[in-house]
This record gives C-alpha cells, sequence and structure tokens, in this order.
C-alpha cells in the first residue's frame, strides 16, 4: 500500500524554500512513499524529483488562472499561468494530465467561481482535492465531498506542504498504480488520513516569498 501526500511545494515555488533532498529525507522518515510535486508555475523541481526519489512522484502544478488555481499531474510541460481556466485544462489534456481542484471552496484561496459555473465544468474535472492540512475552515471540505460524490469525482487529499515538517500531515493509504492509466481506479480505493497543520504554517510560506523577492 502507498501512503501518498499529493500536493508538495519546494523551493522551486516562489513560497517555498525546502530542498528538494529535504523532501525525500522527510518522507522516509514518516514513511509517505508517494507524492505529488505541485510547485506554482513550475514543474522543474518536480521532474528533478523524479530522478531522485526512491518513491513514484508525479509531476504536477499549480496553475493560477484569473479564476483561481487548478492543478495539472502527470505533466510533462510546465503551463504558464495566467491563462483563463478552460485554456489551462485544455493545456492539461494536451499534455494527456489529470484535472485537479485543489482547495476549490477555501474562502482565501478557492476558485472565484459560483456553483453553477462549477457544475458546467464537471464532466472535466478529473480529480477533487477534499482535504487540504492547511485549509483553517471545515466546511470547504464538506461542499468539496459532497460536490465529489453528486459527480462522482475522485476525492483526494494533501498537505499542501511548504515546509518540511508539514509533509505527511494528511495523506491518502491507497494501492500502488502503474502510471496514469489506473491512477484513478486506484485513488478510487484509497483512504484519507488527515490532520490539520497550524495557522502558524502560513508564516513559513509568507517568509519565503518575502525573501525569495528580494
Amino acid at each position: 500500500m502507498l501512503k501518498a501526500d499529493f500536493h508538495i511545494h519546494t523551493q522551486y515555488s516562489m513560497d517555498c524554500n525546502t530542498p528538494l533532498e529535504g523532501i525525500i529525507q522527510r518522507c522516509l522518515d514518516t514513511g509517505i512513499n508517494c507524492i505529488a510535486i505541485a510547485d506554482h508555475d513550475a514543474i522543474e523541481g518536480a521532474l528533478k524529483m523524479t530522478g531522485m526519489a526512491p518513491f513514484p512522484v508525479i509531476v504536477a502544478e499549480e496553475i493560477l488562472t484569473p479564476q483561481g488555481e487548478i492543478m495539472g499531474m502527470f505533466l510533462k510541460e510546465r503551463i504558464n499561468s495566467g491563462l483563463s481556466i478552460e485554456k489551462a485544462i485544455t493545456e492539461i489534456r494536451t499534455q494527456d494530465g489529470l484535472v485537479c481542484l485543489p482547495h476549490p471552496f477555501d474562502p482565501f484561496r478557492g476558485l472565484r467561481l459560483d456553483i453553477s459555473a462549477l457544475e458546467e465544468m464537471k464532466e472535466q474535472i478529473d480529480i477533487i482535492e477534499v482535504f487540504n492540512a492547511r485549509s483553517p475552515f471545515p466546511w470547504p471540505e464538506t461542499k468539496a465531498r459532497n460536490f465529489a460524490a453528486k459527480f462522482n469525482i475522485s476525492r483526494s487529499a494533501g498537505s499542501d506542504a511548504h515546509s518540511i515538517d508539514e509533509i505527511g500531515n494528511t495523506y491518502v493509504e491507497m494501492p500502488e498504480f502503474r502510471g496514469k492509466d489506473d491512477f484513478l481506479q486506484a485513488l478510487g480505493k484509497g483512504k484519507i488520513h488527515q490532520h490539520r497543520s497550524s495557522f502558524l504554517v502560513h508564516f513559513y510560506s509568507t517568509w519565503a516569498k518575502i525573501k525569495n523577492a528580494f
């Protein structure tokens, strides 16, 4: 069985200073043996990690659109931020990737779409992140779970780690998979183990953003 954290950031994100080697060691220390590296506007760290880690690494990216962030998974090339959400989804599909909605109902970081507009997109959504360890409130998770259940969309979860100690706070226990083709089937059999991170972790990413800006 895998213990998978499907939302981790590295030093290649503008708000994170976590080195790749540190992520690998933290995973080995905590038993996490599958991860998705989902940097903001970058996949270089994820690509490098695939050749370094002794466990499966999914190349992902958080893509900022005018409507909020979406995540492409199993990517081969970086997708530019600033695209409309429809164009970003098209770019993900062009790479034969999967479309994931990270923290879609978070009041601070969620999608700026009303529920009817989101429902119109349902056929384009492969995965919904129903628990994000950095989200401070439980009600967005309830909305995400209900939306996923209503439209039979696969559910995921992740730590959204921007610092070493956050990695593995939340993970999905699931069967092994061979690649993108049977990933969703394995994810559907997964069990989410969730633990909310302290609100103080947001200071790590804020400080990293300031530091990297200079």
